[in-house]
């Protein structure tokens, strides 16, 4: 790739799971990717390529020195849900993007966001900075995926997959859900990022097609090449559970699109749009079940044998 053509982007969120999958895609593909975190440089995720310095969002110092020469930015907010400090976070992303003459930024607000105000933090944090984004004036392509197929490939999740063939996961059976992989979500950022004339759009990004719990279960099983059943967990269930790696505040921030959920208030919020945005981005999303083959499922195996067997490719 040329010098020419060589994007220099500030990636927001990039020692997450979604925002690290963006920055890994970006470095592949010869971009100069540049980011902040909290984190001391020992506790970081390996991100070859990838220039890291300490900072953190609410710092408008360390935000604008984030943003010099950036000539792009894709953004995904930390797992904070409180409104005053998004609200700051957000200005302050806007206010450098702008300062920096940013020719566009995508902004991940990784879930669906409801048309109507609600009283889920979870929603309404991300559409402040949304919010915040759009009316700095920064040219803006707004992303808003459903729910990560890579939530399922986790300490709480594998195991009783592996060993029982139970999928649970805290949403009703019935919802449609267009499941995406961090993979298809970071290549819809590349695109929002370098595909002409979409600024000032939103897109709801999906997978292939929408399932419910029974058709996810399905697909599982043919990846697996076993049988799956769906099995809908309570949300506080789902909350006690993640509240041991992340916290209870960012828990109860996660959880609450769960609760929500579970009350039937929006249940086609997480549903596809026909292929819509897919199309309009130029991105194929894979089939489920071949996600999920290309996972090493078999390192929570009970048996052995079957834990130290070769990972799926």
């Amino acid at each position: 790739m040329s010098e020419q053509n060589q994007m220099r982007v500030a990636v927001v969120g990039a020692t997450g799971f979604q925002g690290g999958a963006v920055a890994r895609l970006l470095t592949e593909r010869d971009h100069r990717v540049r980011t902040l975190s909290r984190r001391p440089e020992g506790d970081r995720p390996p991100l070859p390529g990838v220039s890291c310095a300490t900072g953190d969002l609410g710092d408008a110092g360390a935000v604008r020195q984030l943003f010099t020469g950036a000539t792009h930015a894709a953004v995904v907010m930390p797992l904070v849900y409180e409104a005053k400090r998004v609200r700051a976070y957000a200005r302050n992303i806007a206010d450098a993007a702008v300062e920096a003459g940013v020719r566009r930024l995508v902004y991940n607000a990784n879930t669906r966001v409801p048309r109507t105000a609600t009283d889920v933090a979870a929603f309404e944090t991300r559409r402040i900075a949304e919010e915040e984004l759009r009316e700095s004036g920064v040219p803006l392509v707004v992303l808003r995926p459903p729910v990560y197929l890579d939530n399922l490939f986790s300490p709480w999740n594998g195991p009783a997959l592996v060993n029982d063939g139970v999928l649970a996961y805290p949403l009703p059976a019935d919802v449609p859900v267009a499941w995406l992989s961090h993979g298809d979500l970071a290549r819809a950022v590349y695109a929002a990022l370098t595909v002409p004339g979409l600024e000032g759009r939103t897109y709801d990004i999906g997978g292939e097609r929408s399932l419910t719990g029974d058709e996810l279960a399905e697909e599982f099983g043919r990846g697996l090449g076993r049988a799956v059943c769906y099995r809908a967990q309570a949300p506080h269930v789902f909350e006690q559970a993640l509240a041991q790696a992340i916290g209870p505040a960012g828990a109860a921030g996660v959880a609450g699109i769960y609760h929500y959920m579970a009350k039937g208030r929006d249940p086609l919020l997480m549903d596809g749009d026909d292929g819509r945005s897919a199309r309009a981005l130029s991105v194929a999303p894979a089939p489920v079940d071949e996600w999920v083959a290309r996972r090493p499922w078999q390192i929570w195996a009970s048996d052995p044998e079957e834990r130290g067997a070769q990972t799926l490719t």
